[in-house]
């Protein structure tokens, strides 16, 4: 039988099982030897990791923030709803475990020197986990992801020492509120 010009799995020379390993073969080789290329590698030196919500609205704001202080490609990120509120409340403490280990891996990975924390304003994951009166007022908002985010900021002060912190509140207007 002659081989087909057209490779798919109903060719002659795809379509019995040692073919079809010998072309997964080819393809893992073939993978492995892009992800060892230098500059391709997982590993290398980046900035910091951006800690998120996953708020459709303040996703493009986040990221042009982060790309006007000069981080763009610069940096790791872990997007969860709630940001820090997800790392700290309780209503969220199954979660934790996630973040813990994805930050350690971006230490680890990227060699990362500080995390950035970016909460928003109108958050639906803190009003489940705090309630309505939480954030009845700009104040009460504002007062409360200062707290979520300095407690945050002290465990991480805990676990890795030399890793920095930077927070902030950013409205829905895409402007920042860092906190000290």
């Amino acid at each position: 039988m002659q081989p087909s010009r057209e490779h798919g799995f109903g060719c002659a020379c795809c379509s019995t099982p040692l073919a079809r390993r010998r072309l997964f073969g080819l393809a893992l080789a073939a993978t492995v030897l892009t992800e060892t290329r230098p500059g391709r590698a997982a590993e290398g030196n980046y900035e910091a990791m951006l800690l998120s919500c996953i708020d459709p609205r303040i996703v493009t704001p986040v990221y042009d923030w982060m790309n006007g202080r000069g981080l763009q490609g610069r940096y790791s990120q872990f997007v969860i709803a709630g940001a820090a509120v997800a790392v700290v409340a309780p209503a969220f403490a199954a979660w934790r475990v996630a973040f813990w280990d994805n930050l350690a891996t971006s230490v680890e990975l990227h060699r990362i020197s500080r995390l950035i924390i970016v909460d928003h304003r109108d958050c639906g994951a803190a009003r489940i986990a705090y309630g309505e009166t939480a954030l009845a007022t700009p104040e009460a908002e504002t007062k409360l992801h200062r707290e979520v985010t300095a407690s945050l900021s002290a465990e991480v002060a805990k676990r890795m020492p030399k890793l920095q912190v930077e927070r902030g509140l950013m409205a829905l207007d895409g402007s920042m509120m860092m906190f000290g």
